[in-house]
């Protein structure tokens, strides 16, 4: 799959990166499956779009084609954009390069290839066979932005976690005693609940739930689909009174054995999981591995320092989501708890990809640079197959 090189190749990238914006649209409500848009253009016109629907509902192509139909025009002859090559196999849904082809398009130019093994390609594959003309990768990387869960699920069997803190300059998130509401202000708050909202998971340690009570939920942004919420419990500690058993799912990682318990909460829509040990805690990566199998693409940590250093130290942090307040707190708790180091070259490093001001504060954004290349170079080895 080679990018176009005909003349509308610069209108290509525009469109596309419109079919990107677009997709963000479904940010909250795809999970498991990847969030899609496509554009269908004729002659420098917009004729219909579409983005990918809840699990079990219309993939966006499908979305598409229905917008055409019911504005009564043609989808012959004209470009398809698609921000992920289309699938090809019998899910929920019937595969949609068959609608496609059934739409007799002239091309379909994609940003990236579906990393799905049941995909990978053969999508691409069916539309060529067809006799239709296939563009792309195209704006991979910012396609990417929109679903770097799917990939890392797809690629490494794990989702994709981003550790959310708020934080003063000195890199506190409490005070001595715990007070921390609020360091940061409503925008940055209510920003943060629109990345639990995105999310598959918000994850938080028993820590956190003894000494806060959260409920964990998205109530800052409008969502028609709440995360699940889960607690890393090695002792199986968290009270059976704590908000966060709502009613709603929860799963709690633990490594005690009180099996009535368990039962009482699994009446409550609580599941608990076992995990193995390590060091005299739930094994963290075994939670992550557990979590992709159960198809989980994006985690959202909220947690205490304990929990933080651990996952850090683990490797299971895949980008650091910060809200910094301009204020100093001086002696407090820090964002993470981690060893003393005694060389620079042990420092856990990630790259800034991101800043924004939002009222009084300011949110970071940065990943660790090889998580975010294996995860380009798997989309790119599925283009160049």
């Amino acid at each position: 799959m080679n990018p176009s090189h005909s003349p509308s190749c610069d209108s290509d990238e525009a469109w596309m990166r419109r079919a990107i914006a677009l997709s963000r649209q479904s940010l909250y409500i795809t999970t498991p499956n990847p969030r899609v848009a496509c554009l269908i253009v004729r002659d420098g016109r917009l004729l219909a779009s579409g983005v990918t629907q809840k699990a079990g509902g219309s993939h966006a192509e499908v979305m598409a084609l229905r917008q055409a139909r019911e504005n009564g025009v043609s989808t012959q002859g004209a470009t398809f954009y698609v921000t992920l090559e289309p699938c090809s196999h019998h899910g929920r849904t019937p595969p949609c390069v068959d609608a496609l082809i059934q739409a007799q398009p002239a091309r379909v130019v994609v940003a990236m290839a579906d990393p799905n093994p049941l995909v990978s390609g053969r999508g691409l594959a069916k539309l060529k066979a067809a006799g239709i003309a296939v563009g792309g990768p195209l704006c991979a990387a910012e396609a990417l932005e929109v679903n770097p869960g799917f990939v890392a699920r797809m690629t490494r069997g794990t989702p994709w976690v981003w550790l959310k803190t708020a934080a003063s300059l000195d890199g506190r998130t409490a005070l001595g005693n715990g007070a921390s509401q609020w360091i940061t202000g409503p925008q940055a708050r209510a920003d943060g609940h629109h990345w639990r909202a995105r999310s598959c998971v918000v994850l938080t340690g028993a820590g956190t739930v003894l000494a806060d009570d959260p409920q964990l939920n998205v109530r800052e942004v409008e969502t028609t689909r709440q995360p699940i919420k889960a607690v890393i419990d090695t002792s199986l500690q968290v009270p059976e009174s704590a908000r966060l058993f709502d009613g709603s799912p929860v799963w709690v990682f633990t490594a005690g054995g009180d099996p009535a318990k368990a039962r009482r909460l699994a009446d409550r829509n609580v599941q608990v999981v076992r995990m193995p040990l390590d060091n005299g805690r739930v094994h963290l990566p075994s939670v992550l591995q557990w979590l992709g199998q159960h198809d989980i693409n994006e985690v959202h940590v909220e947690a205490g320092s304990v929990l933080s250093g651990a996952l850090l130290q683990a490797g299971c942090v895949d980008e650091l989501l910060v809200y910094l307040a301009p204020m100093l707190l001086g002696a407090g708790r820090p964002m993470a708890e981690l060893p003393v180091l005694h060389d620079l070259e042990q420092a856990l490093r990630f790259e800034f990809h991101d800043q924004a001001s939002l009222g009084g504060d300011v949110r970071l954004l940065a990943r660790k640079a090889p998580a975010w290349r294996s995860l380009l170079d798997a989309i790119s080895a599925v283009a160049g197959a």
